[in-house]
């Protein structure tokens, strides 16, 4: 996705024109969606495992 900033009649022209890529300030690497992915996992396992001890318990 390109991003493009569009001169006003105040910059006259003057405007910046960069891409995604150049604007963001850091690497965006593809690790944080296994790591959320494996976070909702472990808390989807802790709920029924708590859910399973109550139910047994009683």
């Amino acid at each position: 996705m390109e991003s493009h900033v569009r001169p006003t009649d105040q910059d006259k022209g003057n405007g910046v024109e960069i891409s995604t890529e150049e604007a963001r300030a850091g690497a965006t690497p593809r690790m944080t969606r296994y790591i959320l992915g494996w976070g909702l996992v472990l808390v989807i396992i802790g709920f029924a495992v708590v859910l399973l001890s109550g139910m047994l318990s009683t």
